[in-house]
């Protein structure tokens, strides 16, 4: 069976380009933390802005490997993928991909990242949450994601 993704549509915005008109490299972080907030909040239900707001969790990045294959542009359509590859005792080993929509996508970027569950009071890392665990079993099975 394939491996089922959480995926975010998003329209490449002038915010998001440098002077040619091309996603400048760095603004692909920020559409990563913006996937990993919605993957929370819409598909393990564990709301993003209370985790950190009202429970101050944290996940920051741990580790982050890219590779930037082709350029995406100002008014095209893009889809980010995030496959979860590994859960471990207290971080999240993410599979990320860039693809425009066209009618053979092409990969435009691609990461492998870990984030790790933090308590903000003494930035120490700490166990993932029941709660975290308990989101990913429920979005595994409803699609089909084992690991």
């Amino acid at each position: 069976m394939a491996q089922v993704t959480f995926q975010v549509r998003r329209r490449v915005r002038f915010s998001d380009c440098d002077p040619a008109g091309m996603v400048f490299y760095p603004q692909y972080f920020v559409m990563l933390n913006a996937l990993v907030e919605d993957w929370f909040t819409e598909g393990l239900q564990v709301n993003y802005a209370q985790f950190l707001g009202v429970r101050r969790l944290g996940l920051p990045m741990a580790s982050l490997q890219c590779d930037f294959k082709f350029p995406s542009r100002m008014g095209e359509d893009i889809v980010l993928q995030l496959r979860l590859l590994k859960v471990g005792k207290r971080s999240l080993t993410l599979g990320v991909e860039c693809c425009g929509t066209e009618v053979v996508p092409s990969v435009r970027w691609r990461a492998q990242a870990v984030i790790v569950t933090t308590s903000l009071a003494d930035d120490r890392s700490i166990p993932i949450p029941a709660d975290v665990l308990e989101g990913i079993a429920r979005w595994q099975q409803h699609s089909g994601d084992k690991l």
